[in-house]
This record gives C-alpha cells, structure tokens and sequence, in this order.
C-alpha cells in the first residue's frame, strides 16, 4: 500500500521529537543520564518467552498419585472412552503440576474396552467410576456431576494436557469477577500453534474456533473477554449453576454443540462466558472421537447443528452472519471501541502516571467499553502487558503490532473515540488518526502540561536557556491541543491556565484516579516517613534532595530515631549518595508499596515545582496516611492545609510540620480521616465517571 502525506509527516515528527525530547533532557538531567535513558530506550526488550510446553514422559504405566482433597474447591470431571495412553498422559499432567486450590478427580469410564478399566483404579487419590453401558460424551459429563463435591466444575477431556498453573488461572476468574458463570480456556495444538481462543457461533448456528492456527501470543487472542462459547474440552462453572440450566442438554447426545447451548444457557440465566487465555492447555484434537463429521461419533456435528439452530432460533438473530471474518471488530460490535495510545505500557508500581491510566482504562471497561492499548514503543511490557490483558484490554505490541501507519491503516476504522497520551506522542499520531480513524474523537491527554513543569523548573533555577526550552514546549503543546477534539487536564488550575493560553480549545479536567483502600494501622503502630516517587521525572530528583539536605536535619534534631524512606525507581547517583545521611533509607524500586503505605507513619511531599496533581499525595491518602507537603506539590487538589494535610514551603516549616504531625495522634487521626474523604470524593474512580462517559463514550459531535 503507498504511503500517505500522514504516513511520512509521522515518521518526521517522531525523529523531530526525539531529538528535542533528548537535548532538553542533556540540559536537565546532564549527559549521563541522559545516554543512560538512551541506551535503556533502544534496548529492545522481547516478549516474553514463549514457555516450552509441558507434555508428561512416555513410559511404561506403574502406580502413581494425583491431587485429592477432602474438601475440593473444585472437582476435575474427566470422560473417557478408550484410549488409556491419552488418559495417563493427563493425570500425569495434573499429578506433574498440582494446582494451589484443592480438588478432586473424577475419572467416569464410559464403557471402555482397553486396558482402562484395570489400569486407572492403580492411581492413587482418584476418583474411577465405570458406567454400565456406553451413554456418549454428554452422559459420562453429567454422571461426573452428579458425583462432584467442589464448587466448581471443570470439564477436562483426556485428550488433554494441562499446562502448568491454568486451574489456579480458570478459578481466579471467578474471583475476578464475580459475575462469570463459564470460563474457557487456551486451547493448543501439541505443536504450539494455537486451537482455539473461544469459539463464535453465527447466525445459522455453525462456529468458528476463534484463532485456529495462529500463533498463540497474538494480542487478538491474549486478553480476557466474553466469548459466544467455550470448548467442552476444557472449560469451568460453578456446580451450583451447572445444576440450575440442567446440565449438558441430552438433545444433543452423545455430543457435539453441547457445550456451545451451554453457554448460551448460562447468558440466559444472567451471567457471563469468558476467555481466560492465561490457562493454558495442550488438546489433541480428534483423538476420541476423530475429526470426519461424515461418519462415526463426528457425524452428531452436523445433525446437532441444525438441532442448536432450532432451539437457540431467537438468540441467534443477534449473531453475526455466516461467512462473517472473525476479528475483534466483529467480535467486540455491541461495543464502544476505544483506542489508548501513550508512549509505554503503564507500570503502575513505578510511577502515578501509569496507575492513572490503568484505572483509567478499568473505569472504561466497568462502562462496557472495549479498550485497546498501544504503546507507541510496540514493546511487550512484560507483567504489565499481561495485567492489561487480564483487565480485558487489547494490549498489543511487535511484531504483532505493526509500525504506526500500517496498524492504523487496519484497525482505524473500528474506534469510536481515541486517547492520545503527552503532546510528543499525540502530535505524531495526530495525523495519522485523523486520515485512518476519521470518524474518531480524539482526546489529547495532557497527562501534566509540560511546558509549565519546565517553566517552573527553569524559574527556580534561573536558567534562560531553560526558560526558552520550556517557550519552545508550549508552542508545540498548544499546537496538539488546536488539532484535538478534546484536551484532558488534572486540574482545576491546569483548565483555568488554558483558558487564557488556548481559549478555542475545549478542555475537560480527568483528575488522578484512585481506589481507596481504606485507613490502614493505626497512629501507636505506624512509624518513620516514606517518600514514593519515580526518579525520571526531575521534580522527584530535586525535591528528595531537598529534604534530605535542609528538611531532615532539623527533623532528626527533635525526632533521632525516625528514620526516612525513599522509595522510587531509577535512583539516580545523586539520590542514592543520600543513604550516607543518618537514617535515611534509599530503597529504589519496590514491587509492593503497602507495607510502607500502611506502615510509615507520615507521607511526604517536598516538591519545589511541577506540575498537575501529585499521585504520591493521592496514594498515601487512600491508605489512610497523612501527608506534609509544600504548596506546590498540593496544587488542585481540592485540599485545605490543616484539615485534610499539612502545607509548608521553607525547611523550618516543613520540618516543624513534621515533628507536630509525628507527635498529635489526634491530628493525625484528623488528617487521615480527611485525606481519605478527599480521594473519595474528588479522585476516585467513582468520581470519574461522568467525565469519562463524557470525554470517550459519548456520540461524537457533528
């Protein structure tokens, strides 16, 4: 396909960027670190590793045990029908790789005629019960259920192996969400290509096994969603419900389409059908019942069909029409379809930024949006591309992902609105959106405004050349926001600065967005004071340094046994030369912040300058953690000095606030109070959510 005007002016602006973005790092943060950001920059990190398959040893059979609990959570239902190799190599499987959750197995033997029958009663902890007669798939099921003490059932056939980790996988999903009555699995060939990422059945009532054939790690078929069914060959539900829709429906017997009318059973009776592509299993297809639908047990496929049309003749009209591609535009129709772009996937443990968009992008699926990331890097974030894709977010990235012009190109056409993260990313994807997605409304998310961050900075230092960089990023700021439909600000203070600066531009405030998790320990056992923040971002670098050179002397002279935390990654040396200073305590990057959070008595906001609202502010007051900050680091955030935290802008103050607060439980306990009521009503994601359902969700103006 040719390239467009589009095309070329995105590769420019990107390179014209970069180079912008690196000199006015040099002057900011010196050469060093900067090549350092570099370097890490053109590191291309890889996806993750695509694990080597689990598949159990050949070898002759001799006594072995599975997992077997008195008490099971869930209870494994396994049908068989012959085949003894296929069934060992599965119990091997789950013997190999016991899953954390206690359970049970039930092997029901459907009549087998080999070595079945005197074989299996040799595996210790198993459950083996031999019908009288040969019912077909759907009876031996139904015989499991009824023996099954769990709460869940999971249907398992024994021409699979499992994978390592994909119950615990299926089972967290009901706990994830609470409103999912079936949940499939991953299915893949023994060549680890992939089977199945949930089936989608059409209008006459034929399907399509979702992915067949692709490669796995695909972003189409690496998040959870609904899906129209799931693969009786591995799927879960709770015991409860299974017995409320009447279990697999014997119309269907032996088998075939009676796990897809289950799934539409299971809509019936108010709850959901998910993908959850984090279980994993191996499935030899056909091995059972072979893959020719005109003869043998294959040929039930056809007749079931037409059987399934005839009874599920008033849902299917909502389905889509046969011969239709599967895609996720077709698969996510009903939906808005909403499009992220920022410059990296969010690492919401590193910096507030990042958790803002995550909840962000939470909010949007709780408003029954379908969310699609990309990161205008294309990397594979690792843990955090996976915990995307198990918010139920498209998350792509390379090779999958390709260049910006070409994605667009592709899936443009589906996206109901878009968010554009900082004006360096947005200015390079701004005309690609609007010649590819043309019929998108395209929010510029500020994230904070630059250009007053670095005027800020440059005023403090007193830097010209600073102050003209800072001259050089508002033009270009405000240039993003004349061509974008709706610019999103944090503050009150940011949309009353644009008023006067871009007065044509609309602007809508989309504060920091927090989940409270409550008051956590009390005053008596809560000790120290913990700072939290990523050390990329300048402001962070001076205001720890600050504090500890001016600040926190005069706080150890009448406190000598408080000790400071300062916990952020990417320390520079400068930062992590402060461990020399008696009791303070340089941790870095620390994967799980609420120890801190509900165990340091005070938070700490030293910020001389910046800009939008201070997520390290928002963080500790949803965990019930007073705060002392200077006015600078509260600005916009509907806070009152004194009731909700504690404001000071000299050393003296500050640390005279510090030992006032250290000492007053009473005070602190007012505080506390305040600072949870703040996140509730002004940054949680319930307060949101009329901003979000406005700036995204809505029909976009002629």
């Amino acid at each position: 396909m040719p390239w467009s005007l589009a095309d070329a002016r995105f590769l420019f602006d990107r390179a014209l960027g970069l180079l912008r973005r690196g000199a006015a790092s040099v002057r900011s943060r010196g050469w060093r670190a900067s090549w350092a950001r570099v370097r890490a920059q053109l590191r291309r990190r890889p996806a993750t590793a695509a694990a080597a398959l689990y598949r159990p040893a050949d070898a002759a059979f001799a006594p072995f045990a599975v997992p077997a609990a008195a008490a099971p959570r869930a209870s494994i239902v396994i049908p068989v029908y012959g085949q003894c190799a296929h069934t060992l190599a599965c119990l091997r499987a789950l013997a190999a790789h016991p899953p954390q959750a206690p359970v049970e197995i039930i092997v029901v033997d459907d009549g087998s005629t080999d070595a079945t029958a005197t074989t299996l009663p040799q595996v210790a902890g198993l459950r083996y019960h031999r019908r009288t007669a040969n019912g077909g798939f759907i009876a031996a099921c139904n015989d499991g259920a009824a023996l099954a003490r769990g709460e869940f059932l999971v249907f398992l056939n024994n021409d699979t192996v499992p994978q390592p980790g994909w119950l615990d996988a299926l089972l967290g999903t009901f706990a994830a969400h609470p409103d999912a009555g079936l949940v499939g699995v991953q299915l893949l060939y023994p060549d680890g290509r992939l089977q199945e990422a949930g089936g989608v059945v059409f209008a006459d009532g034929s399907s399509w096994n979702y992915g067949r054939f692709d490669s796995p790690h695909d972003p189409r078929y690496g998040y959870l969603r609904e899906v129209d069914y799931a693969s009786g060959a591995a799927l879960a539900i709770p015991r409860a419900l299974f017995a409320q829709v009447g279990g697999f429906d014997a119309r269907y017997a032996p088998a075939y389409y009676e796990d897809t009318d289950l799934a539409f059973a299971v809509r019936a009776a108010g709850r959901r059908v998910l993908y959850q592509p984090a279980a994993r299993v191996v499935h030899d297809e056909g091995a059972t019942a072979g893959t020719d639908t005109g003869s043998g047990a294959k040929a039930c496929q056809v007749r079931n069909r037409e059987r399934f049309a005839a009874h599920r003749r008033a849902e299917l009209t909502a389905q889509p029409a046969p011969g239709s591609l599967p895609s996720p535009a077709l698969l996510h129709r009903r939906q808005r379809q909403v499009l992220v772009i920022d410059a990296l996937t969010p690492q919401p443990d590193h910096d507030s930024g990042s958790l803002r968009l995550l909840n962000l992008m939470r909010l949007l699926r709780e408003e029954g949006a379908h969310v699609v990331f990309l990161p205008a890097n294309r990397e594979h974030g690792g843990r955090d591309t996976e915990a995307l894709q198990q918010l139920g977010v498209e998350a792509w990235y390379a090779p999958f992902a390709r260049r910006a012009p070409a994605w667009l190109r592709e899936h443009g056409p589906r996206f109901h609105s878009v968010l554009a993260c900082r004006h360096y990313v947005a200015r390079e994807f701004l005309p690609l959106l609007r010649r590819h997605a043309p019929q998108a409304r395209v929010a510029f998310d500020s994230v904070d405004l630059h250009y007053l961050r670095e005027r800020r900075a440059a005023e403090l230092a007193g830097d010209p050349a600073r102050l003209r960089t800072a001259e050089r990023t508002r033009a270009l700021e405000l240039d993003v926001i004349a061509r974008s439909d709706v610019t999103v600000v944090v503050s009150e203070v940011e949309r009353a600065l644009l008023a006067r600066d871009a007065p044509q531009a609309t602007v809508e405030v989309l504060s920091n967005l927090h989940q409270v998790a409550g008051p956590g320990q009390p005053f008596a056992q809560r000790r120290d004071l913990v700072f939290v923040g990523g050390f990329r971002h300048p402001p962070n670098v001076d205001a720890v340094r600050w504090f500890v050179e001016a600040v926190f002397p005069l706080v150890r002279a009448r406190l000598p046994q408080v000790r400071f935390h300062c916990i952020g990654s990417h320390p520079p040396p400068a930062i992590q030369a402060l461990a020399a200073y008696a009791g303070v305590e340089v941790h870095g990057h620390v994967p799980d912040i609420a120890p801190y959070m509900d165990g340091c008595r005070i938070a700490l906001a030293p910020l001389r300058y910046g800009a939008g609202v201070k997520g390290k502010v928002n963080l500790s007051m949803a965990h019930g953690q007073p705060v002392v900050a200077t006015a600078a680091a509260v600005e916009g955030m509907h806070l009152h000095d004194g009731d909700d935290v504690l404001v000071a802008d000299d050393a003296e103050a500050f640390a005279a606030a510090i030992v006032r607060l250290y000492q007053n439980p009473a005070l602190w306990q007012r505080l506390s109070a305040g600072g949870l009521t703040n996140v509730a009503r002004h940054f949680s994601l319930d307060a949101a959510r009329d901003s979000v359902r406005r700036l995204l969700l809505r029909d976009r103006p002629d």
